[in-house]
């Protein structure tokens, strides 16, 4: 039996396998190949294998898609991985590590529109000085796009 398990886990998963392991539709995984995201072989009978390895690689990829890092940014960091060893967990907190601090900055881009938003529901805009959508001939753009005010930039006082 443990002779059986071995060869199982040296013939790879097909990707069949895998996807009933992650929940991805079988044309996801072959995009996520073709975006270098998953690197399987080929067995002797020409089918792709993935690694045991893959599961955790794409729900990862799954993960970071929820939390909006598109394909190339997470394609740029799983180049980090190791692609001839199952990466190890200091491997991956190495990936978190750089990911955490994207993710702090948006959450605290989040709550600063939350908690600025909050004024802005029933206000009818009464006192425009004080409103943080308001944009007095345009100075914002200096800033950069979108709405300054709301992401944390302060208006310049003259």
């Amino acid at each position: 039996m443990i002779k059986n398990n071995r060869l199982r886990i040296r013939s790879g998963l097909s990707i069949g396998a895998l996807a009933e392991r992650t929940g991805l539709a079988v044309s996801a995984i072959r995009y996520y190949e073709s975006e270098g995201l998953v690197h399987p072989w080929r067995n002797d009978g020409g089918q792709r294998r993935f690694e045991r390895s893959d599961i955790r690689r794409l729900s990862f990829v799954m993960i970071a898609q929820k939390f909006g890092f598109t394909i190339s940014r997470i394609r740029d960091v799983m180049r980090r991985l190791p692609e001839n060893r199952t990466p190890t967990p200091a491997d991956w907190a190495k990936i978190s590590e750089e990911f955490r601090d994207e993710l702090d900055q948006r959450i605290a881009a989040l709550q600063t529109m939350r908690d600025k938003l909050d004024g802005c529901i029933g206000c009818g805009c009464l006192s425009l000085k004080a409103c943080s959508l308001y944009n007095d001939e345009d100075r914002a753009h200096e800033k950069g796009q979108g709405p300054r005010y709301l992401m944390g930039d302060q208006p310049d006082t003259d």
